[in-house]
């Protein structure tokens, strides 16, 4: 299934509807600020566990990240991050960036089998946003991938849907996505390092 919602101003109703969608445990596929990402509830381990098929690699290897609708997410899911990183965080989000910060106890423990980060991103856009707070909690995120390089592939919905129909719930068309991945940002050490 494929719907099509407006960064500008998404629609209550549908926005709940794709909400819904997550609470039961689907896969869906939004735009960003960045590229088209697959996502789920982050509570929702059969729907994790999904998305790393998908993505052709186990839960506990994925470098999966939550998107938040603000900043109230981040203490709930990292721990207290010192004045220069929240300071930067500010200045640089919504946008395209993810931070990697140390989780709490807070982030679903099979995340934590094998590493104690969480990547944090809040997007510039509107539509994954407002789910995001509909639904009440983050959503994982990974980004959509093309196997041979044609933008196409990763930037129309439309072409999105035909390659992930059979995989996933339902593609939000937010019209063409962009090409560039965020900027990964690593905070758990003495000193921020930009990894990507």
């Amino acid at each position: 299934m494929i719907k099509r919602l407006y960064n500008e101003n998404p629609n209550e109703r549908d926005v709940e509807a794709v909400a819904d969608i997550l609470r039961k445990g689907g896969v869906i596929i939004y735009p960003t600020d960045t590229v088209y990402g697959i996502g789920c509830d982050i509570c929702n381990k059969a729907a994790v566990e999904r998305i790393a098929r998908i993505k052709q690699t186990k839960t506990e290897k994925a470098n999966f990240a939550f998107i938040c609708y603000d900043f109230s997410h981040l203490s709930d899911y990292a721990r207290q991050v010192d004045n220069a990183t929240f300071k930067l965080m500010k200045r640089l989000l919504p946008g395209p960036y993810t931070f990697i910060l140390n989780a709490s106890s807070n982030v679903p423990r099979f995340f934590l089998e094998k590493k104690r980060t969480v990547g944090i991103r809040i997007p510039n856009n509107n539509i994954i946003r407002e789910i995001v707070k509909a639904l009440g909690n983050p959503v994982l995120t990974t980004s959509v991938h093309s196997d041979n390089d044609l933008y196409e592939e990763i930037t129309n919905p439309e072409l999105i849907h035909e390659k992930y129909e059979k995989l996933v719930d339902l593609v939000i068309d937010g019209g063409i996505g962009g090409t560039v991945l965020s900027t990964i940002i690593d905070c758990t050490g003495d000193e921020l390092v930009v990894t990507r």
